[in-house]
């Protein structure tokens, strides 16, 4: 084998990057421990340890500190921490009537009316919106102009006043688009402010909804304040850092004088000792220097010398600047100085929140004067962590700001006359003139203001005001890139597009359903990894050794690149692992099939396992690469779980193909220098399927029928009876219910309401005596009758048996789950099953450049999903545990297709083989049988595998994947029959002449 040296050091390479991307997790976990043990059971002492050393180093070899270790561990989903799961609407009604300046005309207003009624309806909601409105004000007013309606002053630019209704249409359309991204942008902003780790936050293209997923939030009011709340943006002016010293000064020293631990080092009283602070400070600072800025640079480089003060007295004698820098410079006779603008100080992340503690508190506040406030600005300082503070000047009888954004007609992001990014800003008439005001008295004498735009009480930017502003066009510029001048641009145009974001749907995942599920998915992936292992062992002896070997190097690898993408591991991705390193055994047992093959022909060792290795090398490739087309079109298409699940698929292909081929071919390589005796298989399992002589292609008939009957019987029950829709396809009522029994389990409360309800009803745990339950009872009927059914039944249910017994009272909330949502996931399922199959086909076509190995594919794939969907309808409600059509079902789905594709690929590529060297006397039936017979051991063996890994996720994975790894099963089985009795048969019908 040539390149051994190269790959010996690739592998040990990529082990030494995996080893460090998954030490950051070791390390991560290391601290958490260490502040549970700091907090014994206390969560606020734990939670102010882990910020207390957020800048600490923590990873003592390379000194990261706890918040870069933090980024770099493995990111769990919701399923395994737990969390917040919201689904937004953008408003675009409201949108609507503000653009037309609320016009009472009622035939727009009845446009509108109807307009909503047909998006709730679940048959039109998928419907743009605009289109809907446009559509409805044409049928009330054929005649009607829109442009009468649109074309105000404020749009009269963009919108002439004999524009057609298809330009205001238009006009509308896009108007729509930018508020659903504007929207996208404040929601990004706020929750990446709101601290969460690892937060998903998804705008669904072509829809009015964003999806927002909080890992870990366990404030869901806050939550909802947060994402419910409408954008605020504000201009105000500011104040210069030299006026707001003086204040930052009182407030340190009344924190001083107030705190308990302050000690006056001279003996006299606290009050004296700051006041002589107070002097030393205004001396110095007459100077040119600061002592407070002496002190915090001695204190931030640790030096412990007599003339600095320590950090603790430090923090008792100036606790604000403790925790916050003041902003000073260097002059220019060298001394320091005051800084010039509207910025005050700087702090780091993890003390913002103690600043703000200080700034906000009720001495503070009563003290300083009433038109000044401090804000933070909205993204650190480049390249750092630390945030800078600004000093915001409240004017008029309400302190407020001196102009809102809704006078903002338009804003973009341009370039100036030296090509830099700048921002421009086009207000309305009324817009203009308060800005001509503002901007004079800004820009007036020798020390100009600056003048701040903020959003949400964040200040996304700051210019200086250098010459009055007329006619409402301003240029903002500064150390912008261009993603900068976009953002800015976009919440500058979010004052004007006033769009509300309102919660259509919300779930909330507690803490211990993170816990089951982890344990459930560690548990049945290693009881998985281990019965593969020993079945490989089993049946190929010491050559099993090394599939063992390379399948644990595999995992190792696997791990590490997950971690070093940032990948989110969920339940679904967990089982993904499971199922690739089953999958992954396919090419082991590829080759060792081939070598044993090799063997049988009389050749020495040495050369069947290298005539092994290069034989199966095409096989393995195209069935690799096929699975991985599959999980490709998962990840593009899917979202959420399904894209995890798609990760670890395509990242597992890629690590296995690594292993099997090459790591394990070195392992083989230096076990025959060795001179080993390896053996690839047991005395029971050496002549398993060897002499194998089954008729599949004469009794193709008999196949053909059985899967028409179950397919034809699969579709009228789907047309009949239909399918049993999960919650989050269907939607439902979702009730959160509080226990008396605090050892109550989701098993006992899904026998006590299943049989009532339906089993397609969702519980999860949230805390140790709550539980989310949703169900799609009567969901369909929206009367306040059904509400109240829905209601008592589920209580009386519950009630009735003495483990789960509830009464009215415990029903501590309920709110319902739009069905808008089903919709969407039904369409992006149907259309990634048939462009999955449509991808994979034409890949065979390309491989085997013969179209009815192609056409063979196609009815393969979509044999195998119609016998699932069949399957899933026929038997529901006669199989102890649910069938529901859920998202798992979806990523399941498409999982066996690329299960099924890779199974026929194999045994494609052997027909290919036996047709390439058969005699041409011999029939091409024969010819194909006999190659369906030769691989039929590789294709019982992977299928074994498989099925012995999904047996133990059905069984030890819990409920939250029992119904995926269901579908997986049946899925896999009948891929395995269509691979053999299905595309195969296909060839031989309509190739029998090519084929001669």
């Amino acid at each position: 084998m040539q390149g051994k040296g190269v790959i010996k050091f690739f592998a040990i390479l990529l082990a030494v990057v995996c080893l460090y991307q998954l030490s950051f997790t070791w390390v991560a976990h290391k601290v958490r421990e260490d502040a549970k043990v700091y907090s014994k059971g206390d969560p606020e002492k734990e939670k102010a340890y882990l910020d207390s050393i957020s800048n600490q180093p923590v990873y003592p070899l390379l000194k990261h500190d706890y918040a870069y270790v933090l980024q770099r561990e493995i990111a769990l989903g919701l399923d395994l921490k737990g969390g917040m799961n919201v689904t937004m609407q953008i408003q675009l009604d409201e949108l609507v009537r503000k653009i037309a300046n609320n016009n009472p005309d009622a035939t727009f207003n009845q446009a509108l009316a109807n307009a909503d009624k047909l998006q709730a309806n679940a048959q039109t909601n998928q419907k743009d919106y605009i289109a809907l409105f446009v559509s409805e004000y044409e049928k009330l007013n054929p005649n009607g102009k829109l442009a009468a309606i649109f074309s105000t002053k404020d749009n009269q630019d963009h919108l002439k006043f004999n524009a057609s209704n298809s330009e205001v249409k238009t006009y509308l359309e896009d108007l729509a688009s930018t508020a659903v991204k504007q929207s996208f942008t404040v929601l990004n902003t706020r929750i990446n402010q709101f601290g969460v780790t690892q937060p998903n936050i998804q705008l669904q293209q072509g829809s009015n909804r964003i999806l927002v997923e909080l890992p870990g939030v366990k404030e869901p009011e806050r939550v909802r304040k947060l994402l419910s709340g409408s954008a605020k943006l504000e201009f105000y002016e500011t104040f210069d850092n030299a006026e707001a010293y003086q204040y930052l000064i009182n407030i340190d020293n009344l924190l001083a004088a107030k705190s308990k631990t302050a000690k006056a080092d001279t003996g006299k009283s606290a009050k004296a000792d700051t006041t002589a602070k107070l002097a030393a400070g205004k001396a110095d600072t007459a100077k040119g220097g600061s002592l407070l800025s002496k002190v915090q640079k001695n204190a931030a480089k640790n030096d412990t010398s007599a003339a600095s003060l320590s950090k603790t007295k430090l923090a008792a004698q100036h606790p604000l600047f403790a925790v916050m820098s003041l902003n000073v410079g260097q002059g220019a006779n060298g001394q320091q100085q005051l800084g010039q603008g509207p910025v005050v100080g700087y702090a780091p992340l993890q003390d913002t929140a103690k600043v703000n503690s200080y700034l906000h508190s009720a001495d503070v506040l009563a003290v300083i004067p009433r038109n000044i406030k401090f804000l933070w600005e909205v993204k650190p300082i480049k390249n750092t962590k630390t945030f800078a503070l600004y000093a915001i000047k409240l004017t008029g009888a309400e302190n407020g700001p001196v102009l809102s954004g809704d006078v903002i007609n338009d804003a973009r992001a341009d370039n100036d006359q030296k090509g830099s990014p700048e921002v421009v800003m086009i207000m309305n008439s009324e817009g203009a003139q308060k800005w001509r005001a503002v901007t004079a008295e800004a820009s007036s004498g020798t020390n100009k203001k600056a003048i701040a735009i903020v959003l949400d009480d964040n200040v996304y930017s700051a210019p200086t005001v250098q010459n009055e502003i007329s006619g409402g066009v301003s240029s903002i510029s500064g150390n912008f890139t261009i993603d900068d001048t976009r953002d800015l641009a976009n919440v500058l145009k979010a004052g004007r597009l006033p769009a509300p974001a309102h919660i259509v749907s919300e779930s909330i995942v507690g803490p211990s359903l993170g816990e089951q599920a982890i344990s459930a998915g560690i548990t049945s992936s290693v009881l998985g990894l281990v019965v593969v292992l020993i079945f490989m062992i089993a049946y190929y002896n010491r050559a099993g050794t090394v599939a063992v070997v390379a399948v644990i190097i595999n995992i190792f690898f696997l791990m590490g690149v997950l971690t070093s993408l940032g990948a989110v591991l969920t339940v679904p991705g967990v089982a993904g692992i499971v199922l690739t390193l089953g999958i992954a055994v396919d090419a082991n047992v590829l080759v060792y099939e081939r070598v044993r093959e090799e063997l049988g022909l009389g050749k020495s060792l040495r050369v069947a396992v290298a005539d092994g290795f290069k034989h199966a090398l095409p096989s393995i490739l195209d069935s690799q690469i096929s699975t991985f087309l599959t999980g490709l079109i998962l990840f593009v298409f899917g979202s959420g779980p399904i894209q995890g699940f798609a990760t670890t698929l395509m990242i597992g292909i890629a690590t296995s193909l690594f292993c099997s081929l090459l790591i394990s071919r070195v392992i083989f390589e230096w076990m025959l220098d060795k001179g080993m005796d390896i053996k690839f298989s047991n005395p029971w399992s050496s002549h398993t399927f060897k002499n194998a002589n089954f008729a599949f292609v004469k009794n193709r008939g008999k196949f053909y029928i059985f899967s028409g009957l179950f397919i034809a019987a699969g579709l009228i029950s789907i047309f009949t009876r239909g399918f049993t829709y999960g919650v989050d396809f269907e939607g439902g009522r979702n009730y959160i219910v509080s226990f008396p029994n605090k050892n109550v389990t989701t098993e006992q409360i899904h026998d006590a309401i299943d049989a009532t309800l339906g089993r397609s009803t969702e519980v999860k745990t949230m805390g140790t005596d709550k539980f989310s339950i949703t169900t799609n009872y009567l969901f369909n009927d929206n009367s306040t009758a059904a509400d109240a059914k829905v209601r008592a039944t589920l209580v009386s249910t519950l009630a009735a048996k003495a483990e789960t017994k509830i009464t009215d009272s415990n029903i501590l909330g309920g709110s319902k789950v739009s069905a808008t949502i089903a919709d969407e996931l039904k369409t992006s399922a149907i259309y990634t099953v048939l462009f999955a199959i449509f991808v994979i086909s034409a890949y065979i076509l390309i491989r085997f450049r013969k179209w009815q190995f192609s056409l063979g594919a196609m009815i393969a794939t979509a044999h195998d999903a119609l016998l699932v969907l069949s399957f899933f309808s026929l038997f529901n409600g006669f199989l102890p545990f649910s069938l529901d059509i859920d998202q798992a079902f979806i990523a399941a789905i498409l999982t066996v297709i690329g299960y099924s594709i890779n199974d026929t690929v194999v045994v494609f590529d052997r027909i290919r083989e036996f047709l390439d060297h058969s005699n041409k006397n011999e029939k091409p039936e024969e010819v194909i049988n006999r190659a369906i017979n030769s691989t039929l051991s590789r294709t019982i063996i992977t299928a074994l595998t498989v099925v012995f890994v999904l047996l133990v996720l059905f069984i030890f994975g819990g409920d939250v994947i029992k119904g995926f790894s269901f579908a997986l099963l049946i899925g896999v089985l009948f891929g395995t029959y269509s691979s053999i009795c299905v595309a195969t048969p296909v060839i031989v019908d309509f190739g029998k002449k090519d084929l001669k």
